[in-house]
């Protein structure tokens, strides 16, 4: 099994699997390889060195301060988490979110699309809602 370091053509850094380099060459050729955060498939492998799985990898950069890979992990988290735990409402957001808040409909997690606008407008009614961007990862089965 091969790891290499990929990189989207945003900047995006993550890892991937592959049996053989072979594999990966052919996988990324038919467009099968995309960003797990923006699902652009214009992807290249970054020059890393062998893995050694001596001891895990840092999770912090020097600062303290999580490294941009955990950052990335932790936001897949949160993304995965908010998918499997709350009701795809699609474009009736606003109106669903009011429903809840005036107890016309069962109190849930739910999530969709909003104007601007129409945020704002909760917000003056009392009704928390808070924007979250979902990876097109985060949108389908996860392996």
């Amino acid at each position: 099994m091969k790891v290499f370091d990929l990189v989207c053509e945003h900047g995006h850094v993550f890892e991937g699997w592959f049996d053989s380099t072979e594999a990966f060459e052919s996988q990324q050729s038919g467009g099968m390889v995309e960003c797990p955060m923006c699902g652009n498939a214009r992807v290249t492998r970054k020059l890393s060195a062998p893995r050694l799985n001596l001891s895990s990898a840092p999770s912090e950069a020097p600062s303290g301060q999580p490294s941009p890979q955990k950052l990335q992990q932790m936001w897949m988290q949160m993304a995965r988490h908010i998918r499997e735990n709350t009701e795809d409402v699609g474009e009736r957001f606003a109106e669903e979110a009011r429903r809840i808040h005036y107890q016309e409909a069962p109190a849930r997690g739910i999530r969709g699309v909003a104007t601007p606008q129409e945020s704002e407008s909760l917000a003056d009614e009392g009704i928390e809602v808070f924007s979250f961007p979902m990876p097109q990862a985060g949108k389908e089965p996860l392996q």
